[in-house]
């Protein structure tokens, strides 16, 4: 009763506010959620991390299951008016993607309820995998799956991220050169379909379904459940720096560290990635304590080629029982490395404690109010092959020595993707994850500006369409169709057959700019 009062409540409010459909369709659904119009859940869902867009939605769904997905979903399918529905995690898009106007967020993470919550994370053991909400928190699937000493095997760097938004996308960090990303070590999902049908999909159920939700930009489907790999979690971590001036020696290291993917855990690392340096001045960098006031290193003591300087950034896992032979295994493979001898770092911690390294960053920030900015961060595949030209054009280039934030820069081999998923890699069999991860201050500082670092993001993408570098967006971010299709290129018409069979109407994550919604003409109600 309480729920249909509640439902009723907020359906007069839409009427107020110009919602199109009939609403004896959300009067119908008897969801054991909260449909809210509550000012401060609508203000929260028209925001992302980015705050570089606002897109008031007409309502926002807290879910207790994912059958209340199917039947908002399968309301807005079979509407005469239409109305569109966008799943939301913890609202990490930069772009608008979890956005949507005329229609109804589904807010996936930290839900409500109503009733009863979502389903909490369920852990098989013996079978080395972990059942999770669509709208779980990484961060929460670690701590669920380390009480039975087991975790995923691939991560991102932050993880108060939601899994089913991460694997709409594929989820990468250090350890995908090995793993492979998020999208890699998934069992099977539970998929409400722009049709308002509950799937169960994987490898061998529903296969067409499940290759193109992972990836595929919440196009296809809402993830309500993943069953994702787990093998046994290590205790610690051995994290270590060093730096390079010479890009070529820099690139040649990475290049080598994840080709040992297939070697003994003993002869290779277990996470490798990097970023360039260059600021003037102190190397900082607010995903870490490594270079701190108290320890200042210039970037004029270590022969910056043209004031750049790069950091390789790898780790090795441990358990205690094996800290006697830490030490020696990681000296012999940094004997293979081509690194300025004097530039070590190194600190040990927790695995736990690693893994969950930027949220400590975040809450510094936070603290600081410089959290809270716009954030006009573009993510970039980069081929092999052009690393060096995009090197010379933009480290060496464009940025001149100012970045408002981390660059962060590693391979991947592309053999740890699968071809059948909705993302887009560049060709060859490794490629880089270019990370321009800034914030937009207003202090005043043209260089830290929104409007000068949207701009250098635009100058930059110019520069790698007239050099030929075939980058691909990584989270992508386009407003047009063609974009779209020139982004897909030889796999467009695959998603858009996907896009016909499993969301007809086109009516989950208009955000993403794909597809317009097909609804009929809409008609004003006059009365209730």
């Amino acid at each position: 009763m309480a729920t249909k009062l509640l439902l009723t409540f907020a359906i007069c409010r839409l009427i107020t506010v110009g919602l199109t459909l009939d609403p004896t369709e959300l009067l119908g659904l008897g969801v054991d959620g909260q449909l809210s119009v509550d000012s401060t859940d609508v203000e929260k869902a028209s925001l992302d991390f980015g705050l570089l867009s606002r897109a008031e939605p007409l309502a926002v769904l807290h879910p207790s299951s994912a059958q209340d997905i199917a039947q908002l979903v399968k309301a807005a399918y079979g509407s005469n008016h239409g109305f569109t529905v966008s799943g939301r995690g913890h609202g990490h898009s930069i772009n608008g993607q979890a956005q949507t106007t005329n229609g109804v967020v589904i807010q996936m993470s930290g839900s409500k309820g109503g009733r009863r919550k979502p389903p909490q994370p369920r852990v098989w053991y013996r079978e080395r995998y972990v059942d999770v909400w669509g709208g779980e928190l990484w961060i929460d699937v670690l701590r669920s799956t380390l009480e039975y000493g087991l975790a995923p095997k691939s991560w991102t760097d932050y993880l108060y991220l939601s899994v089913g938004g991460t694997l709409s996308n594929a989820g990468i960090s250090g350890q995908a050169f090995n793993h492979g990303p998020q999208i890699s070590n998934v069992y099977e999902l539970d998929v409400v379909t722009g049709k308002g049908e509950l799937l169960t999909c994987s490898e061998e159920q529903n296969s067409e379904l499940f290759h193109a939700v992972l990836g595929g930009l919440g196009q296809f489907g809402i993830i309500t459940r993943a069953r994702i790999s787990l093998e046994p979690a290590p205790q610690r971590v051995r994290w270590i720096r060093v730096l390079y001036s010479n890009f070529s020696a820099f690139t040649r290291d990475q290049e080598y560290l994840i080709s040992l993917h297939a070697q003994p855990a003993s002869q290779k690392f277990d996470y490798v990635e990097g970023f360039v340096i260059v600021d003037k001045g102190l190397i900082n960098n607010w995903r870490s304590s490594f270079f701190s006031p108290r320890n200042p290193v210039k970037i004029s003591s270590l022969g910056a080629n043209g004031g750049v300087l790069y950091c390789l950034e790898i780790t090795r896992n441990y358990h205690e029982s094996t800290a006697d032979t830490i030490d020696q295994e990681v000296e012999v493979l940094l004997k293979k490395l081509n690194f300025i001898s004097t530039s070590v770092f190194t600190t040990d911690l927790l695995y736990v404690d690693f893994l969950d390294r930027v949220h400590k960053a975040e809450l510094k920030l936070r603290s600081k109010g410089l959290w809270e900015v716009p954030h006009p961060w573009l993510n970039l595949f980069v081929p092999k092959s052009k690393i060096d030209d995009f090197d010379k054009g933009v480290f060496k280039g464009i940025l001149g020595n100012k970045t408002s934030g981390p660059i962060l820069i590693y391979p991947m081999n592309k053999n740890k993707w699968d071809h059948r998923s909705s993302v887009v890699t560049p060709d060859g069999d490794v490629f880089y994850l270019v990370a321009l991860l800034r914030s937009a201050l207003d202090n005043g500082e043209e260089t830290q500006s929104l409007e000068y670092l949207t701009n250098q993001n635009r100058q930059i993408l110019r520069f790698c369409d007239d050099a030929g570098i075939n980058i691909k967006q990584y989270l992508p971010h386009y407003t047009t169709q063609e974009e779209w299709m020139d982004h897909f290129g030889n796999n467009w018409d695959r998603f858009y057959q996907m896009k016909m069979e499993f969301d007809p109407r086109h009516i989950l994550a208009t955000g993403q700019q794909i597809f317009t919604p097909t609804f009929p003409p809409s008609s004003n109600i006059a009365s209730w």
